[in-house]
């Protein structure tokens, strides 16, 4: 194991895997809610977030680095996921673009010491377009702004309608198709880790979200198999 995998708890390869994950998931069943009810507040989060991630790299020493660099990417992508279904939800060809607004500076923090941030980020990003273009194949996102639109009584039976063109045949080939090349990317991702190189730790961060974002829609595609209207379509 490379030596960057042994300096303790912080910079375990499980740990890192566990928070990695653990941050793609948040947003789940915090960001959704809280941006849905009080966007302003949860946009301000993200500064909330960037602000740990700069104290923790200035007086947390070497040991809460990585720690820092991952918070630093979190807000990134709080700070999309914010913007997007605060007030532009209703158009999901934005999702993607609003998502992407941290790009360039992830791009530069790949060769920075913020590089474990930016691999979370992209990873992330790229788990994003995936979920749109298979929204897209499967016919889903055409039926999304009507959706989200939708009074509370109308809501209902529009899920319905929309989680049954998850299970036409071509849809669920599409969606296994796409299942196979993120296991693949994840784990390429996975081995560039696991050997001696200086974005070890920045790879294992990326192939756990990449993965856990796939673990996510397959979730969502679960429940709405057995209840469209919890299937977070919405």
């Amino acid at each position: 194991m490379p030596s960057e995998f042994s300096e303790g708890y912080l910079t375990n390869p499980r740990t890192l895997q566990f928070w990695a994950s653990a941050l793609v998931v948040l947003p789940v069943f915090l960001q959704a809610p809280w941006v849905h009810f009080h966007p302003i507040s949860a946009c301000l989060f993200t500064f909330v977030l960037l602000g740990c991630g700069f104290i923790l790299s200035r007086f947390g020493g070497e040991k809460w680095a990585r720690a820092a660099s991952l918070l630093v990417g979190v807000s990134g992508s709080w700070l999309g996921g914010c913007l997007f279904w605060g007030w532009l939800r209703e158009y999901p060809v934005m999702h993607l673009p609003v998502e992407a607004i941290a790009l360039p500076l992830a791009f530069v923090g790949l060769e920075t010491r913020w590089r474990i941030g930016a691999s979370f980020y992209l990873s992330c990003l790229l788990g994003a377009a995936f979920t749109d273009l298979m929204m897209l194949f499967t016919g889903v996102m055409h039926s999304w702004p009507d959706v989200v639109k939708a009074s509370l009584l109308d809501a209902p039976q529009l899920l319905h309608e929309t989680a049954e063109q998850l299970f036409k045949p071509q849809s669920i080939l599409l969606l296994l198709i796409a299942g196979v090349v993120i296991v693949l990317i994840a784990n390429l991702m996975k081995e560039r880790a696991l050997i001696h190189l200086p974005s070890g730790s920045a790879w294992l961060v990326a192939s756990a979200a990449l993965m856990t974002t796939l673990w996510v829609d397959g979730l969502f595609f679960l429940t709405a198999l057995i209840h469209p209207t919890f299937s977070g379509l919405i």
